[in-house]
């Protein structure tokens, strides 16, 4: 499939022949929905504990009679259904994560490519590159491209004037096509490639 190629000025400059191997496969949401599953699950510390009545600090005397008192038979402070007690099932440290197939994972990154291309989200510049590092500039030129919240995925690491243009714009990220992933392409509105991008995921993905 063939799709033009602009510049940050908005100006077709070319053409890019896209392999549909990679850009043009059936787009399938189960597919989609275990590999974000799978990336969300990567990300999470397993930090979250709680203390159980065995961890709390109280005292471990009987709490008071067991006969006479007209009350139920307590023997300690530390349970659960008391004030200062212990969390009964409470989270424990854990890792959440979990095994994915690496052909699931390459068939999800394709059907993110795919999606976007579909819907018309999906846009490929010539480089991602500014003569100097201004903001205002770069919002400007966005504009004229009709991006507003846009994830760019460059060759590698992008270059420093754009970098540090793009990074006081909310809704705009960058990646390295090493770094491009299902979770970040579907939550942003457009996809922008470089040709050296598109041209590397192709050999990546192929």
């Amino acid at each position: 499939m063939q799709l033009p190629v602009r510049n940050l000025l908005g100006e077709e400059v070319g053409t890019i022949e896209l392999d549909d191997a990679v850009f043009g496969v059936p787009v399938r949401v189960d597919i989609l929905h275990r590999v974000v599953r799978w990336q969300l699950a990567k990300r999470r510390r397993g930090t979250a504990s709680t203390r159980t009545r065995s961890e709390v600090a109280r005292t471990k005397k009987k709490w008071y009679r067991q006969k006479g008192t007209g009350r139920a038979r307590h023997g300690s402070r530390n349970a659960p259904i008391f004030v200062g007690g212990g969390v009964a099932h409470g989270p424990k440290p854990r890792d959440w994560s979990h095994d994915l197939p690496k052909k699931v994972r390459r068939l999800g990154l394709k059907c993110a490519l795919s999606d976007r291309l579909r819907e018309g989200k999906l846009l490929v510049l010539d480089e991602a590159r500014l003569e100097e590092p201004r903001t205002r500039m770069l919002v400007e030129r966005l504009r004229r491209l009709g991006v507003e919240d846009a994830l760019f995925v460059t060759e590698a690491a992008p270059e420093r004037n754009f970098y540090l243009a793009a990074r006081n714009i909310p809704r705009i990220q960058i990646l390295p096509q090493i770094g491009a992933n299902v979770y970040d392409i579907l939550r942003h509105e457009h996809l922008v490639l470089t040709t050296a991008a598109a041209k590397r995921l192709e050999e990546r993905l192929r």
